[in-house]
């Protein structure tokens, strides 16, 4: 039976890859944002304006729905004011956000809260916190967690241009590590490396402590001191230039193909897991939307502030992403 699921951004690019999602999968998508005419471009007939400075807008677009994904960057400024929306409306809260330090806001602010929260439901953040919360399988903990991200190309949206922007201003220009089991915020210059990406990939060259929202995520739930991300050099070069992604297909995504390799050792022991697929917002959309599925249909093991690791069954999740995904 389709639910009545909220998207606060709709209109944004990673928005509508949510709307398609949903109404491909039988889902009603009320469409939420501050511009009502743009909504109402998107061709809905549920379309409510709402913005994150007015608490009572959110209320009024918030009625009847069953659950809210919030694709609305940046996250600093949408994430709180969102959840407390979602919160006051008992239903869960769902959002994309890469942001580091939103993230660790939304973990921070709302812990012990009862509703479920899932922030990083996204490519970053989501995907590899349920990637190595698969292959450690048995294992309870780690010593390290390494994931590279091999992108074939990267054209920002405006969305993550300007939630760029936020982080770095919140930093001070610094940049992040997940180190001795905390954050850390450096100076250090950036480095390269080449990872030995599996075929058809093969080995490229990657900046070290390329920082994503998995430092967040995956150490909210899985005992590990070290957690370390890398980009493929060829797409942080592309993230500078700050072209947009554009469409080659009948479902909106852009050419753009994506290899996640993780490494996880633990004791002496290694293990690995990969995935691979094409384009890294149009992904985030299966996996916003099969995060609601699962929390309205109970298939969740915890409540609260939680990421996708900890609150879904990381391996059959990412089974039913087969059609978006293939893991080996």
């Amino acid at each position: 039976m389709g639910r009545n699921v909220a998207v606060f951004g709709a209109y944004g690019h990673t928005g509508w890859f949510v709307v398609a999602e949903l109404r491909e999968r039988g889902h009603v998508p009320l469409l939420l944002g501050r511009d009502l005419d743009k909504l109402r471009a998107l061709g809905a007939s549920e379309a409510r304006q709402a913005s994150v400075d007015d608490p009572a807008s959110l209320d009024r677009a918030l009625a009847g729905a069953e659950a809210v994904i919030n694709c609305a960057g940046p996250f600093a400024a949408t994430a709180g004011p969102v959840v407390e929306a979602a919160l006051r409306a008992g239903i869960p809260y769902v959002d994309v956000a890469a942001e580091i330090e939103a993230n660790v806001d939304t973990f921070t602010r709302f812990a012990g809260h009862t509703g479920v929260v899932v922030p990083a439901m996204a490519f970053y953040g989501g995907l590899g916190d349920l990637l190595v919360t698969t292959v450690m399988g048995d294992w309870t903990s780690a010593d390290e967690v390494h994931i590279a991200y091999g992108l074939s190309s990267w054209h920002p949206t405006t969305g993550t241009v300007q939630s760029g922007v936020v982080s770095g201003q919140r930093r001070g220009g610094r940049r992040v590590r997940f180190t001795g089991g905390r954050l850390e915020y450096h100076d250090d210059a950036l480095s390269t490396q080449r990872w030995p990406f599996p075929a058809p990939l093969g080995p490229r060259e990657v900046i070290a402590e390329f920082t994503m929202a998995d430092v967040v995520t995956i150490p909210s739930h899985v005992d590990v001191p070290e957690v370390h991300t890398y980009m493929s050099a060829n797409a942080a070069a592309d993230l500078a230039g700050g072209t947009s992604p554009t469409a080659v297909d009948d479902r909106g995504r852009s050419a753009q193909t994506f290899v996640v390799d993780v490494l996880v050792r633990s004791g002496g022991a290694e293990r690995r897991i990969t995935a691979t697929g094409q384009d890294i917002y149009a992904i985030s959309a299966p996996l916003a939307v099969e995060a609601v599925e699962r929390i309205l249909t109970g298939r969740t093991k915890a409540t609260g502030v939680v990421s996708a690791g900890a609150v879904f069954d990381a391996p059959d999740f990412l089974d039913a992403l087969s059609p978006h995904l293939t893991v080996r």
